[in-house]
């Protein structure tokens, strides 16, 4: 690392390429605001459903039982309601997660981010994660955008691109990257690789390690359209922090 004053110049001149046109409404409507730890407290779900109202980001991401609490406390903000299908593993059978699927959507859920069938995947049985997918798909109904989680951390990039191609084949609006369960998470590569192989109506999510600004900035950089974060506020405010520093060494340099 350089002497302070040409690190912060390194950092002004990034920021100034990155963030001039980046609006706080943008890259909060880029964030799908996670609370799917096991061990959150209904408390504590509620206030971090109110803290994605306050930001006004994309989505919350609760799990199942958490999607009524969700919906009530959501009503009447452009929030919307997302919860997981075959979490985290995607080891249920194809019926159940349909059921799941059906009975989310019933409770109120928009946005369903399902697990695929990762062993199957693995063992080459496309038709296998094919159909598995397209009942989820068809059991949400054409209103809900269905996100396909690759679990990408145990996967080649043969596989990573087989399963793309088979979300999009089976009618999913999103490929995603990790549950947050895995050993690692996003990648920039992975989501070059993902968004290269997958048609332009299908987005890209990033999930699992997005702690930082930089980090949430780099994948949707390199492609991503949504990303999974729990650490929303800090992104959030790092941005609002950068992009006022930005504005005063601007306005520092003005005649």
């Amino acid at each position: 690392m350089g002497p302070p004053h040409l690190v912060n110049r390194e950092r002004e001149a990034k920021d100034l390429g990155i963030l001039a046109d980046l609006t706080l409404e943008r890259l909060a409507k880029a964030i799908d605001h996670s609370l799917l730890r096991p061990e959150l407290t209904d408390q504590e779900v509620r206030d971090g459903i109110e803290l994605a109202r306050r930001w006004h980001v994309a989505s919350v991401t609760v799990k199942p039982y958490h999607v009524p609490l969700a919906v009530s406390l959501l009503d009447g903000s452009d929030v919307r309601v997302g919860t997981v299908v075959g979490f985290p593993h995607g080891s249920q059978t194809t019926r159940a997660k349909a059921f799941e699927a059906r009975e989310a959507v019933e409770a109120g859920a928009v946005e369903l981010d399902m697990v695929l069938n990762i062993g199957k995947l693995r063992s080459g049985d496309d038709r296998y994660v094919r159909d598995d997918i397209e009942a989820v798909v068809e059991a949400a109904g054409p209103q809900v955008i269905v996100k396909v989680i690759l679990e990408n951390a145990y996967l080649t990039n043969e596989e990573k691109t087989r399963g793309c191609r088979l979300a999009e084949s089976a009618g999913a609006k999103f490929v995603k990257t990790s549950t947050g369960v895995a050993p690692t998470g996003a990648t920039v590569e992975d989501i070059r690789l993902m968004r290269s192989v997958v048609g332009p109506h299908i987005q890209v999510k990033a999930a699992h390690g997005i702690r930082t600004l930089d980090t949430a900035l780099a994948v949707l950089e390199a492609g991503a359209n949504r990303i999974g974060a729990t650490a929303t506020d800090r992104i959030l405010r790092e941005f609002l922090e950068r992009k006022e520093a930005l504005r005063q060494g601007l306005e520092g340099r003005s005649p």
